[in-house]
Order: C-alpha cells, then sequence, then structure tokens
C-alpha cells in the first residue's frame, strides 16, 4: 500500500506568485508543497526596480484594470510588511518636446484619485528653482510634478512569504527541481530532485500550480510534455547602481526622448538606483547580464537630467533579469502587457494544472487570490480571503511606526550601534529579537564577515531563511554584497560551505 502523502497543490517555482500562491493556499487550510530550483527570489522577483507603484506610464497603453488593482495594493502592502516597503515620493522633471503637461496632469489626477489613496499623499507640482529636488538637476528643468509610490525590498517580499507559507504549514524546498510531472487519473506524480545531495523522489498532489516565471514555457515542455507551448514574451531589465547622486529622499521618475522612462532612487543609504532598460531576450534566463548597449542608454539618459553625467566608470553593481510577459503580440518590448493571465488545464477526471503568466510584484497578492479562486474550482473551497488584513513576519508594527521600531530594537540591545538596529528593523522587523536572542553584546554576535554582518545574522538566515550561499545571503537577503570586499564575501562562502558540510553529515547520521 502506498504511504506517500498527497498534497492538494504543487506549486513549481520560488518567486514571487509562487510564494504569494503557498502562503495564501496554505493560510486558508490547503496542504502545500513548493519546489524551487534554485534559491528563493534568484530569478526575476529579486531583479525588479524595487516598486510597489500603479504604472503611471502603463496609463497611456490603456491597462486602467491594472493600474487601478496596483494602486489599490499600495497602502495593503504596506500595512502587511512596513519593515521592508514604505512610501516613497517621486519627482518628475517636466521636459519641453517630451509628453505635454496636461497630458502629464491627466495622468497623475487618474493615479490620485482611481486607486482608493487614503494614506499617501497627492501629487503636487514643484518649482524647481527653488525645491532641493532641483539642485542635483540641470537649471533647465524648472517645473516638475511630485506623486506618491512604494518602495520594497523585494527579495525580502519573496523570502517573508516562503517563511509565512511555511509557518502555516506548507513544504519549502529550495535547491529542488521538478524533473518529471506526470498525471495518473485526478492526481499529479511529480518528481524532484535535490540538486545538493541527487537524491530523487515523488511527490503526490492533486493540483499544479506553475509558477516558474521565464520558466514556465519551458515546464510546460520538458517536465509535462506539452510541447507547442509558447505563451510568454521574455523581455530583460537591466538596472545600474552608481554611488549615491543627491542626498533627497525623494526619487527621480525620467522621460527619454524615445518615449520609455528610468527611474533615480535612493538606494542602501549610500547609492543611487538607475534603471530599468526593455529589450527582448531570447536565451537562458540565469545566463541574463547588462550589456554595454544598456550600460550606454541609462548613463546617457540619466546625463540628462543630472547636472553631474552618469558614466560607466561610476557603476559598481548591475543587476539584469528577464520578465516573463504575457505574449499579447504588442510590436515593442516597453508595450507589452505587465498584467497577467491564469490558464488552466485539466479538471474532469484530469489533474488539474493552473499556469501563470505575467504578473508584477505590486500585484502577487491579488494574482494569489485569483489563483486561489481557480484552486477552489478544482478542489473546493477551504478557507476565506484573508491576506488584505494580514501582516507578513516581522510586519507587526505598523501604527507604532518604523522609527519607533527602530528605539525599541536599540533599547533593547544598547550595543548596537543605531545605523546597525535600523537596518536589522529593515530587514527583519520585529523578529530581529529572533535573530539577536539573547545577545548582550557584539561579541555575542559571533563572527564579523565585514561591514555589520554578524554570524549570528548568517546563522538566522541559513535556519530560518533557506539561506544556502554566501549569494543567498550577500544579494538577496542583505545587500550587504555592496558593503563586503572580495575577500571578506570568499570568506563568507568558505563559511557557508562548512555548515552545508555539517548539516549534511547530521542527515546521514
Amino acid at each position: 500500500m502506498d504511504a506517500t502523502p498527497i498534497h492538494d497543490i504543487f506549486v513549481i517555482g520560488g518567486g514571487i506568485n509562487g510564494c504569494g500562491t503557498a502562503r495564501d493556499a496554505a493560510g486558508r487550510g490547503y496542504s502545500v508543497f513548493l519546489a524551487e530550483m534554485n534559491d528563493l527570489a534568484s530569478g526575476t522577483s529579486s531583479f525588479s526596480t524595487k516598486l510597489i507603484h500603479g504604472g503611471l506610464r502603463y496609463l497611456e497603453y490603456y491597462e486602467f484594470r491594472l493600474v487601478r488593482e496596483s494602486l489599490m495594493e499600495r497602502e495593503v502592502l504596506w500595512k502587511s510588511a512596513p519593515h521592508i516597503i514604505w512610501p516613497m515620493r517621486f519627482v518628475l522633471p517636466y521636459a519641453k518636446g517630451l509628453r505635454p503637461a496636461w497630458l502629464i496632469r491627466l495622468g497623475l489626477f487618474l493615479y490620485d484619485h482611481i486607486g482608493g489613496r487614503k494614506l499617501l499623499p497627492p501629487t503636487k507640482t514643484l518649482d524647481m528653482r527653488k525645491d532641493p529636488a532641483g539642485k542635483p538637476l540641470k537649471p533647465l528643468f524648472t517645473r516638475a510634478f511630485e506623486y506618491s509610490d512604494g518602495w520594497v525590498n523585494d527579495a525580502r517580499l519573496v523570502v517573508l512569504n516562503a517563511r509565512d507559507a511555511a509557518d502555516r504549514g506548507a513544504v519549502i524546498r529550495t535547491r529542488t527541481k521538478v524533473v518529471s510531472a506526470r498525471r495518473e487519473g485526478e492526481l499529479w506524480t511529480v518528481q524532484i530532485e535535490d540538486l545538493r545531495t541527487g537524491k530523487k523522489e515523488d511527490v503526490k498532489a492533486r493540483m499544479i500550480v506553475n509558477a516558474a516565471g521565464p520558466w514556465i514555457d519551458h515546464v510546460l515542455a520538458a517536465t509535462v510534455g506539452l510541447n507547442d507551448s509558447h505563451n510568454v514574451r521574455l523581455v530583460q531589465g537591466s538596472h545600474i547602481v552608481v554611488p549615491k547622486k543627491f542626498d533627497d529622499p525623494r526619487a527621480y521618475f525620467f522621460q527619454n526622448k524615445d518615449g520609455r522612462i528610468i527611474f533615480a532612487i535612493p538606494y542602501e543609504d549610500d547609492f543611487t538606483l538607475i534603471g530599468t532598460t526593455d529589450r527582448d531576450y531570447d536565451g537562458d534566463p540565469h545566463l541574463a547580464e547588462i550589456s554595454d548597449g544598456e550600460i550606454t542608454y541609462l548613463c546617457e539618459t540619466a546625463s540628462e537630467y543630472f547636472a553631474k553625467p552618469v558614466l560607466p566608470e561610476d557603476i559598481v553593481w548591475t543587476y539584469s533579469g528577464v520578465r516573463p510577459l504575457y505574449d499579447d503580440g504588442a510590436t515593442k518590448a516597453q508595450e507589452a502587457t505587465r498584467d497577467y493571465v491564469l490558464k488552466s488545464d485539466g479538471g474532469d477526471g484530469r489533474a488539474p494544472m493552473v499556469n501563470i503568466f505575467g504578473g508584477k510584484i505590486t500585484t502577487y497578492r491579488r494574482l494569489a487570490e485569483h489563483m486561489l479562486e481557480k484552486i477552489e474550482g478544482f478542489l473546493g473551497a477551504k478557507g476565506k480571503s484573508w491576506t488584505a488584513k494580514a501582516v507578513l513576519p516581522g510586519g507587526d508594527f505598523f501604527d507604532a511606526g518604523f522609527e519607533a521600531q527602530v528605539k525599541k530594537l536599540k533599547a533593547s540591545y544598547g550595543f548596537l550601534e543605531l545605523a546597525h538596529a535600523r537596518r536589522l528593523t529593515r530587514l527583519y522587523g520585529t523578529r530581529a529579537t529572533t535573530l539577536l536572542g539573547l545577545a548582550k553584546s557584539v561579541a555575542d554576535l559571533g563572527r564579523n564577515f565585514g561591514s555589520d554582518l554578524y554570524e549570528a545574522e548568517v546563522r538566522y538566515l541559513v535556519d530560518h531563511e533557506w539561506a544556502v550561499t554566501a549569494e543567498d545571503v550577500l544579494w538577496r537577503r542583505t545587500k550587504r554584497g555592496l558593503k563586503l570586499n572580495r575577500e571578506e564575501a570568499a570568506a563568507l562562502e568558505e563559511y557557508m560551505n562548512g555548515l552545508k558540510h555539517g548539516m549534511q553529515n547530521a542527515a546521514a547520521e
């Protein structure tokens, strides 16, 4: 007799849509198994422009439903995770010869009024000759519009959704590849492989949610055997990070003569993030990297606005991600829809599967709710929708405010430098106390790997957040990669390898 447990839902992909769906489903009482072939958020979800936004430019393509849903989500998400999501004001300089002022005003009027804005301040007009926002820019920009959107630590948003899903009973497996998936009547048998040990096993589930992002067509063709799958348009977006260009906490929205836009955003205290590009991509999404043409484009566009030009030699880091947009036949990459599409296959005696095409970080929670409607149609309803008023791990301090939470942590751990306390609160919220535990001094945090990254934090990330490599820690969980030098990063990698071998030996025993 086969004693293999049967899960309700098998989720392929540990990006924002996969983890968001796993969290919502687990919270309603479904049994969930999620497999990610690499690290959580190692694909598209950690390569975004880090914005919770309505998508002002999407109004030009008449994406009113998407914009309205996105605008409504801004404050919902802010309340759910005030440690990793916060409001940001954006300055849009008026440039003669580009979009007319009346069109910008109309777009911002819609932006202010169609999304249920309650807490975020409204749009206003700036005199750039007097406002501090004008100082870093060329003097020819005398007028600008300022509006509200939000900032998000995208990789942490994914991890916190996975953490909450696991806390609610979901099985989360990283470094686990889906080798094959075959229907056996009303069930799926999914073969998975642990890429660290080579061990293979079968997992049974009543349905599959395919949230593989840029690899979704590959999963359908190579894993499930649907060889005619051509549903996504892969679009590469690249960003550059340079030393801080301005001290203002506001971000900039720059128009370019080709009709595209880029953002210049305060980043990790000491840097400015500039992006994104939009170009069609053909190849392995894991191999995407910024091109010389994209570097030139971002530097030249930003230099049209900044008084001091942005030069390629200023760049301290770049990242490129591939967005799996639903292929709607648009001529240009920047015109392809950012909306999401859920397509079902199976049912009526055949094990069902629902595929996720497209989507953006801002609407991940609503996408998950729509996915749960599909799941209920196949498996029957269990619980009610719940995520709109729920907080993510560490986010239970919204009413108190972020700065009050920093002071509280600093008061509890007096040995912390204020900047360190603020960083830990930004990443972990109220769970920073779990990380710090009973520490009474800096020495109690263990080995220092560089900057303010200590062994206690690394161990927390390994034990609670599925971190396996130095890259997981430095570039997805913390962004301390911007602060550590090559030797320090190598020392962390050696330490992480030691932890992996120790855990493998313990498992073997």
